[in-house]
């Protein structure tokens, strides 16, 4: 959803937009009153002609700027920038009106102690109207975009239960009777130690409370809920440390608390839609604005460079199937991304069509210690592909990843499925955020990388400090990498 903070960016310029747009309906407006014969009204009836001048768009700055801040601010008070998928229609109608009127009311005051009666009604009036309309529209647009994304289960949070049967059987309960399955599914459940076997779960179990750690590798798993039973504190202990290390929002939730009848005392519920009485912990970046612009700037960079650089898209096309008629243009790329999710993306290809068979006929070449493999000279490489890769060209179809969501323009390299057998504890952190076309081990060389311990250990540098600006330095250096020529 939208963050706050750029919600008011964008109310910020729909409130522009209305008074830009009544500022040049005025004179039409101006004019077409005075065209109005009322002489045939009793005296009584009859309104007084609109009078007031305005002057040059460039001289009223400062009415310009209330008007927008005092929007925002009434529909800061309104509780206007509340989730919109929470809101009725009614009360988007409400603050719509509302905004723009306490924007009148403001610049009226303005006006009143900067002696500039002058002004026109006629503008107010119609600043009042356009910018509701404009609000309405934009916010019931908004809304329908979002359900429909809803709909589509892009929100949708797979969460993972854990703890005793009879506490993860009133979970199972509880979502099925209050939790829409577009914004949270139940994907299974894992068993806790002397859990009796004759109790129903209601949801199939994935294996034990020891396997969490691999379970939220080989499956995409969003949340993990564990109820906390009587003799709970030895698997437990694992449960937080297995979340804590790979970045997934738990919620641990008393049994006594699922089961008791409170007269007096009420519970404090952390989130909005579950209403559960948990202890949230969450990594320091969950949810976090920044993320929103990361994906905001993921996404324009990504559509302006695919439109950009279609021409050359087009010639590399040429020259792989000029090589190789056999060659397909584009490689399969199947892999893991966050929290486990697989995906398949692409890469321009850049090996002979049995690569994949030779590579383990290649294993005692492999110059990575660690589940990766890779040849410096690799004999699977096309000299099309040689070229590619030096310059890092073959990356460029992963911008489709990006656009798609995917993938980040920065972020840890995606995992094969079959390189998660290798991979110890620790590395599987680098999973915790969406993978990236570039990272810290592409600027300080990549071709000089020979561990791959050495290639985690920056990954996990990047997820500890991430930074809007650390984006934008890596993005940056990768620039200057690939016109350097300095890829694999």
């Amino acid at each position: 959803m939208i963050p706050r903070r750029f919600f008011w960016i964008l109310d910020f310029a729909v409130v522009a937009v209305a008074f830009c747009l009544a500022y040049e309906l005025w004179p039409w407006l101006h004019h077409f009153t005075r065209q109005i014969d009322l002489t045939w009204l009793p005296a009584v009836l009859r309104p007084e002609p609109v009078t007031g001048e305005l002057p040059p768009l460039r001289a009223i700055g400062a009415p310009f700027v209330i008007a927008c801040l005092a929007a925002i601010l009434m529909l800061e008070t309104l509780n206007a920038y509340h989730p919109l998928l929470r809101q009725s229609r009614t009360r988007m109608f409400v603050y719509s009106v509302s905004a723009p009127l306490a924007s009148a009311g403001v610049m009226t005051l303005f006006f009143f102690f900067e002696k500039k009666a002058g002004w026109s009604r006629l503008f107010l009036l119609t600043f009042i109207i356009t910018c509701a309309v404009l609000l309405y529209v934009f916010r019931t647009a908004l809304r329908q975009y979002f359900r429909g994304r809803l709909e589509a289960g892009f929100y949708t949070k797979k969460v993972l239960l854990t703890g005793p049967r009879e506490g993860v059987r009133w979970l199972v309960d509880y979502f099925r009777e209050t939790t829409p399955r577009t914004e949270y599914t139940i994907t299974g459940y894992l068993a806790v130690p002397d859990d009796p076997a004759e109790f129903d779960p209601g949801t199939e179990m994935l294996g034990q409370a020891s396997q969490l750690g691999d379970t939220l590798i080989s499956r995409a798993i969003d949340e993990v809920i564990a109820v906390q039973g009587a003799a709970s504190a030895e698997w437990m202990a694992s449960i937080i440390e297995n979340c804590d290390a790979l970045g997934i929002l738990l919620r641990i939730v008393p049994q006594a608390l699922l089961f008791g009848k409170f007269r007096t005392l009420r519970t404090l519920y952390p989130f909005q839609i579950l209403h559960l009485p948990a202890v949230v912990l969450a990594p320091p970046h969950f949810d976090s604005d920044a993320l929103f612009f990361k994906r905001v700037f993921d996404i324009v960079l990504s559509a302006f460079f695919l439109v950009v650089l279609s021409p050359l898209f087009l010639l590399i096309a040429i020259l792989i199937k000029l090589s190789d008629r056999s060659l397909p243009v584009f490689y399969r790329w199947r892999v893991v991304g966050r929290n486990g999710a697989r995906f398949t993306g692409f890469k321009f290809t850049t090996m002979y069509p049995d690569a994949d068979d030779r590579r383990k006929n290649l294993l005692d070449k492999n110059e990575m210690t660690g589940p990766v493999f890779k040849i410096k000279d690799d004999p699977r490489v096309t000299p099309v592909g040689r070229f590619l890769r030096k310059y890092s060209l073959n990356e460029l179809p992963q911008l489709w990843s990006v656009l798609k969501g995917d993938m980040s323009l920065v972020g840890p390299r995606p995992a094969f499925p079959h390189e998660l057998d290798g991979y110890g504890f620790w590395h599987k952190r680098k999973l915790s955020i969406r993978p990236g076309i570039t990272c810290l081990w592409q600027v300080r060389g990549r071709n000089k990388i020979s561990s791959f311990d050495d290639w985690v250990k920056m990954d996990l540098e990047y997820i500890d400090n991430w930074s809007l600006w650390l984006d934008f330095k890596i993005l940056v250096r990768t620039a200057w990498a690939v016109v350097a020529g300095t890829g694999s």
